[in-house]
């Protein structure tokens, strides 16, 4: 196979040439690394600026005036102040239900949608989770985490998504910010897509997909942003954007919701220096993350783990793409990287 034949011969990557077609191990697709451009990292700064934050026009500065729903979660501070809350999206993209009805018209296989769809608030609608200290992003993972084991046990779910959008370029129509849990009765082809993957490089390979990017990218040290004793973050080998990160556990496990204590806060670590240096270095871009998972639909899936995904906003994405599916990105994620550490090195990142 053409892609064991690139392994094998253990291509020195310090010499990749200005444009590249890469294939993503993860996802069983090209992507086009288009350096050649001539962007350098000061190009993807926003020269558009955010609008300034308005407490009065702000929907989750005071939860029970918006009239919201009841909260399934809340933590509060030591003098019963709330710090990090969950409750239903008042603008619910799936119908509340039990079993999804079967919506299926002539050969067009339909259910409907039905499931639970939840925000996650932190107080502070002035501070993005960029500026989070550690021990606030883990209270916000642990409440990923709690609502995750009481939504897995809800009739008719099968996979369960977490993600955050930064900016109204990202699809962040409120700024206070938020995240997101969104429950469905299927699971998504992208998902299973990833899942399949692994299971077969596993057969053919006899190693762990996860096992074996991890300790490459460790080893090759060009696409690395940060690590620490449990996760490392890095610029993946066939980025989709440009400073798309990936926050990937050194030991790989399926299951984001069985994390313990002490790998919360290191995946807090993580997720927060990631988050400081597009902060710092692009001026606080609009971006995505979501943390990819493996299903809860009573499967085993041993061979895959789970892993926290940022897509940066930096470019628009045009015809090309929309025609091939195959991602222009105008700048290598090595340089990516070198960027994103130095602005990590210059700031020195503390709790």
């Amino acid at each position: 196979m053409e892609i064991e034949l690139l392994w094998s011969q253990k291509i020195n990557m310090k010499d990749h040439e200005d444009a590249q077609l890469r294939y993503d191990l993860f996802r069983g697709r090209w992507v086009l690394i288009a350096a050649a451009r001539g962007k350098k990292p000061s190009d993807f700064i926003k020269q558009d600026k955010k609008e300034p934050y308005e407490e009065q026009k702000d929907l989750f500065a005071d939860p029970e005036k918006s009239l919201k729903e009841p909260d399934t979660l809340i933590y509060k501070d030591e003098n019963g102040e709330w710090t990090t809350r969950v409750f239903p999206n008042k603008f619910p993209v799936v119908a509340s239900g039990g079993d999804p009805s079967d919506l299926s018209v002539g050969p067009y296989p339909t259910l409907a949608a039905t499931g639970t769809h939840e925000v996650v608030v932190t107080r502070d609608g002035r501070r993005t989770f960029a500026l989070l200290k550690e021990e606030e992003l883990a209270e916000v993972i642990d409440a990923y985490q709690e609502r995750y084991l009481a939504m897995m046990r809800l009739r008719s779910v099968r996979s369960i998504t977490i993600f955050h959008n930064h900016g109204k370029g990202a699809g962040g129509t409120i700024a206070h910010p938020h995240s997101q849990i969104l429950t469905l009765p299927v699971v998504s082809s992208t998902v299973m897509h990833e899942i399949t993957t692994a299971e077969n490089y596993k057969l053919q390979a006899g190693v762990h997909l996860f096992e074996v990017i991890g300790e490459y990218e460790l080893e090759a040290n060009e696409r690395i942003v940060y690590e620490n004793d449990d996760y490392i973050v890095y610029c993946p080998y066939a980025s989709r954007r440009a400073f798309e990160m990936r926050i990937l556990p050194k030991k790989p496990s399926p299951y984001f919701e069985r994390i313990t204590v002490s790998e919360k806060m290191a995946l807090a670590d993580a997720l927060r220096t990631a988050l400081k240096a597009l902060y710092d270095g692009l001026d606080d871009p609009d971006y995505n993350y979501y943390i990819r998972t493996a299903p809860c639909n009573g499967q085993t899936y041993e061979e895959f783990s789970y892993y926290v995904e940022i897509l940066p906003r930096t470019h628009i994405q045009a015809g090309f793409e929309a025609a091939t599916d195959i991602d222009i990105v105008p700048l290598a994620p090595e340089d990516a990287a070198k960027f994103l550490r130095d602005v990590i090195g210059k700031n020195a990142y503390t709790s």
